[in-house]
Order: structure tokens, then C-alpha cells, then sequence
């Protein structure tokens, strides 16, 4: 789960997982696997850090030093 804030100032949780694609329309933008999108504060840099965090702690998909790996 990373934490993200709406434009309107509320943070919230998401479940990284569910990310499809992030983009910067300039704001950025979060599809998710369902189909919906979020607009969210933080640079689209900084939800792909978070993103990352994230699946190394889960250990999703061996990242466990790297972005790829051993």
C-alpha cells in the first residue's frame, strides 16, 4: 500500500497492485486495473518510487535490492 494525496489535500491509501499506468496530464494521473483514475499531488516520479518501495517490501517479482533484482 502507498500513501497518495487528492488535489483537494485528503490522503489516502492505495493498493499498489492495482496500478496500470501513470501519467502527468500535467496533474498526475493513476489508471487503475478497474478502469478508474486518480488524480493525485505527487509527481508521477515520486508515485513510481513509492510504487517501487512498495513491491520490494512485499517482495513481489524478486526486487530485493534493485529495481531488477540481485
Amino acid at each position: 500500500m502507498i500513501e497518495l494525496t487528492r488535489l483537494n489535500g485528503e490522503t489516502f491509501t492505495l493498493n499498489a497492485l492495482y496500478i496500470l499506468q501513470v501519467q502527468s496530464f500535467p496533474d498526475t494521473t493513476i489508471k487503475l486495473t478497474s478502469g478508474d483514475l486518480v488524480v493525485v499531488k505527487e509527481k508521477e516520479a515520486e508515485v513510481l518510487q513509492k510504487t517501487i518501495a512498495f513491491y520490494k517490501t512485499i517482495n513481489v517479482l524478486g526486487f530485493q535490492k534493485g529495481l531488477g533484482g540481485p
